[in-house]
């Protein structure tokens, strides 16, 4: 039995493990499981490594996506350049291989939706997603900025410091922070929301709720409104590809 999994901490609501069962059941995949590594801290990580009988890959999310490179034998390129890991293969001679499909999933979910208006961008939060959005924007020639509760070095803006003007400028606005997840559903980056207008695009890499507060303000003022599920099943797919198990 092939064994698959995600590496996290608390992800009792993850998305991977149910669209993976469904996957497994809809292509008639049986000789495969997939299961969550809930763990209290990174150090833990080796021992599931040694104590999991047939693990061929696994997904990583928050917060470890950083956290686990140095326990990694090889980087995959893109993964080294980006700083964040969320895909790692197993090989035969049991190497950990690090990959990012976040960068894949975030490019395939936002291209159909650029217009050639849409030449800058604001990623609120500076967490491990928010690095392959930064590494896929540039990929796009769609400049950016940083914006997190502290200015800092690479961080072109505070919440503080953000004006209106920042707002109508920048026609892209990302949010790689975890606020808005459920049930937290009343949460949302404190930016100007008054400022967007029907040009913009607003992404929110989460997708439980469906739609956060953050997408019902940008569609308050008629931006077009993007969850993360569609980023997710795309990078779910760019995995599987890796681990190449059919």
């Amino acid at each position: 039995m092939n064994k698959l999994g995600l590496l996290g901490k608390d992800i009792s609501y993850s998305f991977s493990i149910t669209y993976f069962k469904k996957k497994f059941e809809n292509e008639n995949i049986n000789n495969t499981s997939y299961e969550n590594f809930d763990i209290e801290n990174i150090d833990l990580f080796p021992s599931i490594i040694e104590n999991t009988k047939g693990l061929k890959g696994l997904n990583v999310t928050i917060p470890y996506k950083e956290q686990v490179i140095p326990f990694l034998d090889k980087v995959n390129k893109k993964a080294k350049a980006i700083g964040a890991v969320n895909t790692i293969k197993i090989t035969k001679k049991g190497k950990l291989v690090g990959y990012n499909t976040d960068c894949y999933g975030f490019k395939k979910t936002l291209k159909p939706f650029i217009k050639s208006y849409h030449k800058k961008a604001l990623i609120l939060g500076t967490g491990g997603a928010s690095k392959a959005i930064a590494y896929t924007l540039n990929e796009m020639g769609i400049t950016y900025q940083y914006v997190s509760r502290k200015l800092s070095e690479g961080v072109g803006f505070s919440y503080e410091t953000l004006t209106e003007d920042d707002i109508t400028n920048h026609q892209i606005i990302i949010n790689s922070t975890p606020l808005g997840t459920f049930p937290n559903i009343e949460d949302c980056p404190n930016i100007p929301y008054h400022a967007i207008h029907e040009k913009h695009i607003l992404f929110d890499l989460i997708y439980n709720p469906e739609e956060t507060k953050f997408l019902k303000l940008g569609n308050k003022n008629q931006a077009t409104t993007i969850n993360g599920l569609r980023m997710l099943e795309f990078q779910a797919e760019k995995a599987w590809s890796i681990w190449n198990l059919k």
